[in-house]
């Protein structure tokens, strides 16, 4: 039997079709998200980064040989979202496989204390790795005459949205200064939203939790005079005596332009996923973040990429590892 050209080239096409999807259904395609926060801060673009580094599409160049080094028919996304609290939720109700959160945000949610009392405790979250420190940022006009947490009764405050980790530590700010509800005018600003209004005169500061530099405050501080507010003193002793999770810290010079060092308080960027996501996976996924190779992608993707580090892996973690996790830590000898 004699066969035309174009009838062997759709066979040999047919054939190619077939042998890709053989491929791609043995590798097992998986998507996985990380919950990050709003697109103008830090946990966004660093999601990026570690997603680009746990993903291994099908068809990837082998890692030895400059390929990717992710977990193999692995395809993660970075989501933006609202912050600590959303991602939290969002893994316990099944929406996302993992997400980053404040360290204080998680332990309360966990043990269903502190601003979570009263709810169910989240107990199937778990920790795959600390991350960063992020400290808190108070940012007012360099004119505004706000030198202090005090200095904010009777201003209009943005304390971000609800729902998100900087609304939390902000309201425990304002308390430790003394600072009730009803003495400022409490706006729910995000992001560029905040900055824009800061400059527009429409808030007198803003709440920023976040890894320092920012994105949103590097471009504020480049276009207007601002200030970063320090939170120290009797406030800042009242924070760290009374949790844990809080340490004093500074905003160090150059971090934004024309800005001196700033004393503040920080927490801990940690990710988290669920106690249901399977062990094996969430030990690749832990495996590939700490790749030597990753390493290069970490510290050229992000300026706070540099301090997320397998040494400090386990630092200030108040939520038990994912049995995945724990194994990988294990075996580098990082739990003994």
């Amino acid at each position: 039997m004699k066969f035309t050209k174009g009838f062997k080239a759709a066979i040999l096409g047919a054939a190619l079709v077939a042998g890709v999807a053989t491929t791609a259904a043995a590798q097992e395609l998986k998507f996985f998200t990380i919950g990050t926060g709003g697109t103008a801060y830090t946990y966004y673009p660093v999601g990026g980064v570690i997603a680009n580094a746990i993903s291994k599409p099908p068809g990837s160049r082998p890692c030895e040989e400059g390929g990717s080094c992710g977990v193999d028919g692995l395809i993660a996304s970075a989501v933006s979202s609202r912050g600590s609290v959303d991602n939290v939720n969002a893994i316990i109700s099944g929406l996302r496989n993992s997400g980053f959160a404040q360290s204080d945000v998680a332990y309360w949610a966990y043990t269903g204390t502190g601003t979570m009392e009263g709810k169910a405790p989240a107990e199937d979250l778990r920790t795959i790795a600390a991350l960063f420190e992020e400290h808190i940022h108070l940012v007012a006009l360099a004119d505004s005459g706000i030198n202090s947490v005090a200095d904010l009764k009777g201003k209009r405050v943005s304390l971000d949205e609800p729902g998100s980790g900087t609304y939390v530590d902000a309201n425990m700010i304002l308390e430790a200064a003394g600072v009730s509800s009803d003495d400022i005018t409490a706006e729910a600003l995000k992001g560029g939203a905040a900055a824009e209004a800061l400059r527009n005169g429409k808030i007198d500061a803003f709440f920023v939790v976040a890894g320092y530099p920012t994105g949103s405050l590097v471009e504020l501080a480049s276009a207007a005079d601002i200030k970063l507010v320090p939170i120290d003193g009797p406030a800042a002793d009242a924070l760290t005596e009374k949790y844990g999770f809080f340490a004093k810290s500074d905003i160090p010079e150059g971090a934004y332009e024309g800005i001196a060092t700033t004393p503040t308080v920080a927490v801990g960027a940690q990710w988290f996923t669920s106690a249901k996501e399977d062990d094996e996976l969430i030990y690749q996924i832990t495996k590939a973040l700490w790749n030597e190779k990753s390493r290069k992608l970490l510290d050229v993707g992000h300026a706070k990429g540099k301090s997320i580090t397998l040494e400090t892996a386990l630092n200030g973690i108040g939520v038990p590892l994912h049995p995945g996790a724990e194994r990988f830590y294990k075996e580098v000898g990082l739990i003994k």
